[in-house]
Parts: structure tokens; sequence; C-alpha cells
């Protein structure tokens, strides 16, 4: 004797199509877990403009090393050009090959992703530090680790070289003054006025942000 109900059976069956119904498909949810954010991000890096792009990038390193104390290119400039003051240690957190395109004038490299304190040998480590990348993420990166070493007196320059550049203020390559900037990478060019990209190869990504 068949003890099964057709009718519950039935109901069991519509209740486990009514759930497979409800669940998202993997390739929508990929879209508003992946693809979305991307997208998003893009359009405001696009439209936005630097300024907005750069508060992003320093508000992302700001959530992500919140010891880090910032300042901006105007800041920085105005504190090189007080000669009641003494002027900070400029470390350049890029790559070799970054650098070697352009720095801040008298600007010290130092990696950071395998940082060594070669370049801060014989100074105190109350010394006032001034640290800068592409747009800021891997200078803020660089001041908490520094920080970690006992440099209490670093700080992130927000928007780093880009801004800096974009302004119009100095750059130097081997002494000399120059204009040209390494872009990072065809995303993030974008960020830095046309007059100072160069046509380069793209760094390597290693980090959230440059």
């Amino acid at each position: 004797m068949d003890d099964r109900n057709p009718e519950l059976e039935e109901g069991q069956s519509l209740r486990v199509r009514f759930r497979r119904s409800r669940q998202k498909p993997r390739w929508l949810i990929v879209l508003l877990v992946v693809v979305l954010p991307i997208l998003i991000g893009a359009a405001v890096f696009l439209l936005a403009g630097p300024p907005i792009a750069f508060e992003v990038v320093r508000r992302l390193a700001a959530r992500r090393f919140p010891d880090v104390h910032w300042i901006d290119p105007n800041g920085l400039a105005a504190w090189q050009a007080d000669s009641k003051r003494v002027p900070p240690v400029l470390l350049d957190a890029r790559t070799l090959d970054e650098y070697a395109v352009s720095h801040l004038r008298g600007a010290l490299r130092m990696d950071p992703y395998r940082p060594l304190l070669r370049p801060l040998r014989g100074m105190p480590k109350d010394t006032a530090i001034v640290v800068y990348s592409t747009v800021g993420y891997r200078g803020a990166r660089l001041v908490h680790w520094l920080t970690a070493q006992g440099y209490g007196n670093a700080t992130a320059l927000s928007g780093s070289i880009f801004a800096w550049a974009n302004e119009g203020r100095p750059l130097e390559r081997e002494g000399r003054p120059v204009t040209q900037v390494h872009p990072y990478d065809d995303s993030w060019k974008y960020l830095l006025a046309s007059d100072y990209r160069i046509q380069v190869p793209p760094v390597e990504k290693k980090s959230a942000a440059p």
C-alpha cells in the first residue's frame, strides 16, 4: 500500500521551486558584488574629477591606516617656503621606475612594500617627514610603517605627486627640473593632467591604490 500523499508532495515541490526562484543567479551576484562597484568607482573618478578622486583615495587610506596624519600640497609648499621652519625630509614611496621619471625636489626613495630605514640613517626619530606616492595610498602605507618604527613625525601628502604636478609645482629628475610624471597605469593616469603624462610601461599593482 502506498502511503504517500500526492497533495503533500505537490506542496513540498512547489515550495522547493519557490525557494529556488528566489535565489539570485550566480552571474547576478557577481554583477552586484564585483562588477557594479568597479563601474561606479570608475564613473566617480572620471566624472567627479581629480580633487574628488584624491579625497576618495585619502579616505580609503585613512580607513586602512587610521594612525596616519595628512598634509595637502598647499600646506607642504607653504612649509617649504617658510624660512622660520626646518623643511621636512621628503620620501618617495613609489617604484624605482616611477622615481626615475621624476620626483619632488630633493626627495629620497623608500620602497613601500619592502621598506628599509637606510635613507633615514643618522636622522633623529623626531625628524619631520612627508611621504608621497602616486595618489597617496602607498604613501600612507609607508607612514604607517614608519610610525611603527618610532618615526612619529611622519605625514602623508594627500593627492601625492599627481596633485602636486597638477598644480604646476616643481619636479626634478637627476637634479634637473622636469614636467613629466609616471602615470602608474592606464586607469590611474586620468587623474594626472595630460600635459604631465609620459608613455611608459605600467607599474605592477601590489596595493589597493597607488
